[in-house]
């Protein structure tokens, strides 16, 4: 499988399909540091990043929000003392598209 990475993300909209139980196991494989929490019914990706400070923390959380701006993606972000959350979902399908995997697998690379 290509690295997620290096995949662009694609015009998702409503009536989309959600991953598969197949290819959400595939996927989940290649990220081994997010899990999948559902929240109110929606089956989300989610991250913890942990930093030394706050300033670090902040300055990643920025990464992110500029990322998912170039991409037209958005997460959740939790800016906290020394940690980021970060939880990629599809709002459009109510649920995890392949895109949210190419956007966490991005989000890792932040920390390059």
């Amino acid at each position: 499988m290509t690295q997620l990475s290096t995949m662009e993300c694609e015009a998702c909209q409503a009536g989309a399909p959600q991953v598969t139980d197949q290819e959400l196991a595939e996927l989940m494989a290649q990220l081994p540091d997010w899990s999948a929490p559902v929240r109110d019914g929606v089956l989300q990706l989610e991250r913890v990043y942990k930093f030394k400070n706050f300033k670090l923390a902040w300055a990643f959380s920025n990464k992110v929000a500029e990322l998912a701006e170039a991409e037209f993606h958005h997460p959740g972000i939790l800016l906290e003392w020394g940690k980021v959350t970060v939880t990629w979902w599809t709002h459009a399908i109510n649920g995890l598209h392949k895109n949210d995997f190419i956007m966490a697998a991005k989000t890792d690379q932040l920390l390059d």
